[in-house]
């Protein structure tokens, strides 16, 4: 029988490839596909029609790609928050953000004043040893004006990112220099970082190792491997992972992470949906770093492949969670293309931490407003402030490997909780931050002393050299120029938190996030009670 099944198989599944192919092929049309009689038939379904119809038949000329990727995005709108629809023109861009490099010029930029600034040359990226300088404004694109207020980040990377190889005129102003500098630049790689902070803090004689994801794409897991054996030589024996602000990406980056931490055996997620199979990750035992202590930092903006590391760490009584309650993304998609360049983001499963819980926070279908404005209800309620604010949706209780009772039905809920401290916050203070005149300042202050400050080479010199210049007092005579009444009682009040923010991000400017985030963590509070518990 074998020598007549099989070839009949294999024609069957030819054929079925065949026509599947077929009907994926075409880009934003719904079909139903149904076998009858021993034929396959195609039934356009009514949105289709419809484009058809408007295509061929309305009285003026449609662009009908322009409404068919309306027509998809308000369809994809009626189901979950998290599902999406994505054109083809911004498809590189979404994806860009996870993967593990895109092609530009390597520069990282800040819009000043309708003006591209350069904040810093990337290091061995195309525009460095070019003469392209930071601190230099672009004020044209291939001869073309490139400033004004329709200038925003989305259009500045749209036009400097492009395909390798393809050359692009940059037009300079530099400072001292009268007329205008013309570099061509050839766009090549740029790495795309997940790990932006990495260092070691000394404890009651203890070498702590910190180090900060802001992503898990595709290359996270080997840059946080390398940033833990760096720090293991350096000789670290306890570990902070910070995930705090870390809206996810990749589940299987979370994975391989968590696989580090435990062993042989324990779940680290499960997942399914109506047609996902359930799918199981164990730890397999080959993790490094499985008996060393362990804190786990999260806070309202850690979502998705943070949670499921922060959930697999608290389910199986591995590391403390120390923050605020996670965002509460339960849901897993899939990244489906089209034919023309566009393509979905489907939920197509839901995942479970160890004990069984979903932490997805509650949703109703085609109302995302409602969702993404529940990050401010809990601001407006004083979860941020104090954890007997907290409410969640799921009252069931589930149990860790140790007994210990955790919650679902709304993220992740820190072992050890630490609420915004805003003793030193002032209406003069929070007026400056929510407009942007602090970092707007920072970057005056250093393209007027760049040359004095590029002679620090490490943060803690630099950061001296800053606590002699009274910059809380010219940040005042900056933020009076744009309308902020200077109060000397706040001033004085918020002295040290202006200080901090102002050296991190004049520090930033010159040394970049390997100055900035030491710094600026040092007198954080959550990562303060981090040492602390870890210190004991």
């Amino acid at each position: 029988m074998k020598k007549y099944i099989l070839p009949t198989l294999a024609v069957f599944s030819v054929a079925l490839g065949l026509f599947l192919g077929l009907a994926m092929s075409q880009p934003a049309q719904a079909q139903r596909i149904s076998y009858q009689d021993g034929q396959w038939h195609f039934e356009t379904s009514k949105v289709d029609r419809l484009l058809q119809l408007m295509e061929n038949s309305y009285v003026d000329e449609l662009n009908i790609d322009s409404i068919t990727d309306e027509a998809m995005d308000a369809l994809v709108k009626k189901l979950d928050p998290h599902s999406a629809y994505i054109p083809k023109e911004d498809l590189e861009m979404v994806n860009s953000e996870l993967s593990g490099s895109f092609s530009g010029i390597g520069v990282q930029f800040t819009i000043q004043q309708d003006t591209v600034n350069i904040v810093a040359v990337i290091a061995g990226g195309p525009c460095e040893g070019k003469g392209v300088l930071a601190g230099d404004k672009i004020i044209s694109v291939d001869d073309s004006a490139f400033v004004g207020k329709k200038l925003n980040n989305e259009k500045v990377m749209k036009t400097l990112r492009g395909e390798k190889g393809t050359k692009v005129k940059l037009g300079i102003k530099r400072a001292g220099a009268s007329n205008p500098l013309y570099f061509t630049i050839t766009r090549g790689d740029i790495p795309v970082t997940s790990v932006d902070a990495k260092f070691i803090i000394i404890k009651n004689g203890q070498k702590i190792g910190f180090v900060r994801a802001n992503k898990f794409g595709e290359t996270t897991y080997r840059e946080f491997m390398m940033a833990m054996e760096e720090m293991k030589a350096q000789g670290a024996t306890k570990y902070i992972v910070d995930l705090r602000e870390n809206s996810g990406g990749y589940m299987d980056q979370a994975i391989r992470m968590a696989n580090e931490f435990l062993h042989r055996g324990e779940m680290i997620v499960y997942s399914e949906g109506k047609a996902y199979p359930r799918y199981e990750a164990k730890a397999d035992g080959s993790g490094d770093f499985q008996d060393v202590p362990l804190v786990v930092l999260i806070d309202n903006f850690s979502a998705s492949a943070s949670e499921i590391f922060a959930g697999a760490m608290q389910d199986n009584d591995r590391a403390l969670i120390v923050g605020r309650r996670s965002f509460g993304k339960g849901l897993v998609q899939q990244q489906i293309p089209f034919a023309d360049g566009s393509a979905v983001r489907l939920t197509v499963a839901r995942y479970y931490t160890p004990s069984g819980r979903s932490i997805q926070k509650p949703y109703k279908m085609g109302e995302s407003e409602e969702y993404e404005n529940e990050l401010m209800e809990r601001f407006e309620s004083g979860e941020f402030y104090s954890a007997d604010s907290i409410h969640l949706s799921d009252s069931t209780t589930y149990r860790t490997k140790h007994g210990r009772i955790v919650y679902g039905g709304g993220g992740i809920m820190p072992d050890v909780f630490v609420g915004r401290d805003t003793t030193l916050n002032t209406p003069w203070y929070n007026l400056c931050v929510n407009h942007a005149y602090t970092y707007q300042f920072a970057f005056k202050y250093t393209d007027e002393h760049r040359k004095e400050l590029k002679a620090f080479t490490n943060w803690k010199a630099l950061e001296n050299h800053l606590l002699k210049q009274d910059l809380v007092s010219q940040m005042a005579a900056f933020a009076e120029e744009k309308g902020v009444e200077p109060k000397a009682d706040e001033i004085q009040k918020s002295r040290p938190l202006m200080t901090r923010l102002l050296n991190a991000y004049i520090v930033r400017n010159i040394l970049g996030d390997e100055g900035f985030f030491p710094l600026f963590e040092r007198d954080d509070e959550i990562t303060k009670k981090a040492v602390e518990l870890l210190s004991k």
